[in-house]
Formats: structure tokens, sequence, C-alpha cells
């Protein structure tokens, strides 16, 4: 109880009496409630009305009439029901925080000796499915996606087609949640009737150039060279990005993983609302951020037939982002893992992953890479993951991180590397035409958003509640 407090007075024919509650810390209790002696003369007083630490009360009273007595009696149950509630609450906020993971979580040896760990609870193929069920339900619940979402209609806009060489640009938004629009640019092949592969393109947290996320330069020359090989390509805004962000949304915002991860499944109804695209050849590819999405959309959704994460995968690092860490789903009373393990869920599916020399990918060929590799041995498909090691480079995703990436989109989706090859064996992305932003917006001021859509929402639950 608070040392200090003021006492409560009011006069009245019905013996109306106050209480006045005290919050310290966790615990609620009653202050001391006296009656006034006025011409209607109450003839006792109630002293206090107190809860101990088991959230038990006490009624100390003295010549009072069983009705107000009574009435005490049913506040202070009242109370210790809220009390209870409220309780409850902060006890599993607590818990929910104290099973994050974020960013440089564990030490580079830590993470070595947890992939340990972890082997030696499985030896065959039956015990890993077994395991991976666990971690995809955990990644699920802790993103509370689990059960998913009923699904809306994709309420799909396209427009603003623009023809270049060997491939076309068009400003493409779906609904992924009654009021929030999905925005991007759709990259299709100038040749061909399909059916085509199919891939996702989510972006990192490069701010620049050219505003950053989906219109930086070797955003718009990945998705070009894709769609030149034969692939129709969406690059989308991350929640809080692009015009997501012209739109009012906040990347900061709390349970940002949970619409963000929901928005790339969603993202693959998109593309597969087409009749063009082939439905068993879905790729997906992104760096850093954009990384963690690959694997993670890869990990709880299985109609993602390949997937290249770039500069991400790591067993000690697990993202500094509210969209990559910011809600318990590495960790739960139910399941442990980290971001190397969770890339191993693509297992038999094939998976490239592109490290470097001056992140926290650095260990990938020694540490992160061998473990991925023998879940994909459990399979016999050992020959279906990769890595491409840069041990020179840094956290980007530039033409030497993307020619790698080229290759292995094209031998596993049956893409046409030939057109993109110059006459040396390199893979060329010249005659690529950069736009600028306001070229690739969805909305503008002759096309704005639906009426019913959401803005300046920085509440991800409000959306989910709607539905």
């Amino acid at each position: 109880m608070p040392s200090t407090y003021k006492r409560c007075t009011r006069h009245g024919p019905t013996n109306v009496f106050c209480v006045e509650m005290a919050r310290q810390g966790l615990k609620i209790a009653l202050i001391p409630c006296n009656f006034a002696n006025t011409q209607y003369g109450p003839k006792g007083v109630i002293r206090m009305i107190q809860f101990d630490s088991s959230g038990k009360f006490t009624c100390q009273k003295h010549q009072q009439s069983k009705a107000v007595v009574f009435f005490c009696v049913f506040i202070a149950a009242i109370l210790t029901v809220s009390s209870n509630t409220a309780d409850s609450a902060e006890t599993k906020k607590d818990q929910a925080e104290s099973w994050l993971c974020r960013g440089n979580y564990q030490s580079e040896q830590a993470g070595k000796e947890q992939l340990g760990k972890f082997a030696e609870i499985y030896s065959n193929l039956a015990q890993w499915q077994a395991r991976t069920q666990r971690i995809r339900s955990g990644i699920l619940s802790g993103a509370q996606l689990e059960p998913m979402p009923k699904k809306c209609g994709l309420n799909t806009i396209v427009r603003g087609r623009r023809k270049y060489d060997g491939y076309i640009v068009e400003n493409a938004a779906f609904e992924s949640i009654p009021g929030y629009f999905v925005t991007g640019n759709l990259y299709r092949p100038t040749n061909g009737s399909g059916p085509f592969a199919a891939i996702l393109c989510p972006h990192g947290h490069f701010p620049k150039p050219n505003g950053g996320g989906r219109f930086r330069d070797d955003m718009q020359l990945r998705c070009a060279t894709l769609a030149r090989m034969g692939a129709v390509v969406f690059s989308y805004d991350m929640v809080g990005w692009g015009e997501s962000k012209n739109a009012g949304w906040n990347h900061k915002t709390q349970k940002v993983l949970k619409l963000q991860l929901y928005n790339s499944i969603r993202a693959v109804d998109f593309l597969l609302s087409f009749k063009e695209v082939d439905p068993n050849r879905i790729g997906v590819t992104g760096a850093s951020g954009g990384g963690t999405q690959t694997f993670l959309l890869a990990a709880v959704d299985d109609r993602v037939a390949v997937s290249v994460p770039v500069v991400m995968v790591s067993a000690h690092f697990f993202g500094g982002c509210l969209c990559e860490s910011g809600m318990p789903i590495h960790k739960s009373p139910t399941h442990e893992t980290n971001n190397a393990e969770i890339a191993a869920l693509a297992a038999p599916r094939p998976q490239l992953i592109i490290s470097d020399g001056k992140d926290w990918t650095k260990n990938v060929p020694k540490v992160e890479f061998p473990y991925i590799r023998s879940v994909y041995r459990l399979y016999g498909a050992e020959s279906a993951v990769e890595n491409a090691h840069l041990p020179n480079e840094g956290h980007d995703y530039g033409y030497s991180k993307r020619a790698p990436m080229y290759r292995f989109m094209a031998k596993h989706l049956g893409l046409s590397i030939d057109k993109v090859t110059s006459p040396d064996g390199s893979i060329g992305e010249t005659g690529i035409v950069i736009e600028k932003p306001v070229q690739m917006y969805v909305f503008d001021a002759n096309h704005q958003m639906p009426a019913h859509a959401v803005r300046h929402v920085n509440q991800v639950e409000r959306l989910f509640q709607s539905r």
C-alpha cells in the first residue's frame, strides 16, 4: 500500500460510500473509506478493505449495517476478479516478452552449440518431420497466425502497363486483410503464354537509393531480369515502407511481424490468382529483412518451391527489427529454434543460401550450412541445397549475389538463363530501365485508394479483429 493516500468522504441518506483504489506493482488494494457523520448519520465506519499477496481480502468494520458490509464485500469480490484478470494479462505479456530472441541474442559460439543440441533431438526423417511441425506451429503461434485468419477476397488492382526490352512492368495491389492493401509492382515476360514460374521479391531495410524498398535500383534489376528469364515477378512494400508508409503505416508498428508475414502468405495467393502462373513453380528471394521474409515464408508455406534467402541466415543473429523478432516466433514453452534451423524447414525443396564475410552470415559455410545440409540429407536431397559465400563482401544484394541466384532459379524453376547470358558467359542486366517511384505507385492523385482502406492505423490487431 502507498504510504500516503487521500481519504474519501461522501454524504448521503442511503449511506453511500466511495472506495479509492491504489495500484502498486500488480497488487490492488482498497484504501480506507470513512463515512461522514452528518444529520443522516451512518452508525459506523468501514475502515478498510485490503487484499493480501494471495489475493484474499479482509473487511474491517465497526457497527456497520449489514447492507453496507455486504456491499463492501461485493465490491471487494469484483476487484479481486479484476485484479486476477489484470495480473493474468500482465503475466502473459511478461512471459511473451521473456521468450523474445532479438538481434544478437546469443554469441556465435552459443549459436553453434545450440545447433548441436538441436541435432541431438532427432536422428531420422520421421523425428525431424515431427520437429518441423513443432517449429512451424511455434512460428505461427508466436506470430498469432494459428489458426490462420479467414482469407478475404484479393480485390486485385493492376494498372499502368509499361513495356520494355524483354519485360513488362505494372503497378499492382491486393487486399490481404479487409482494409489493408499490399502495394507493389508486377513484372512479366514479353513473350510466351505460360504457364510461367512466379517469384516473390520482398525487400530489406535498405533506405537508399531511389527511395529504398522496392524502388531501389537493385530491386528493379532483379525483378526485370527474372521476368526476362520467363518468370512473373512481384515486388511488394513491407509494412510502413513505400506506399504503405504513404498510407500512414509505421514499420515500427507493434505486431508488424504478424501482418508482414501474413501479407507474404497472401502474396502467394495473389500470384496464384493469375491463370498463367504455374502453381508448382513458386519462388521467393530477398536480402536482409527480405531474407527473413524469404525463409519464414518458405518455412510456413509449402507452396514455395524454391527459396533464396540472402545475407540473413544465422544461428546467433535473430534479426534486429520488430518485423523479424518482435514476436515470440523463436522460443515458447513448446519450442525453441533459431533462423538457421528455420531455413532448414524448407527441406527438401531447393534452397540457395547466400552469405558474406562482413556480417552475421560470415560463419555460414562452417556452422549454419552444414547443419541445414544435414537436414536435407535426411530426405536424400543433399544436392538441393547450396551455399554461395562471398567472404570479401558485405551486407547487400549486389550483382555478385544476384548472379548465383539467377542461375539457381533457372535451374530449379525452369527459367531461360540463356536469355540474359552475355557472350562471355556473364549474366547481363543491361537495357533495364530504372523507374522513378512516382511511376511505380499504384495509388496517386488520379488513382485513389479504395474508400474502405485503413489509413493512419498503427495497431495491427484492429485489422485482424475487423475481419
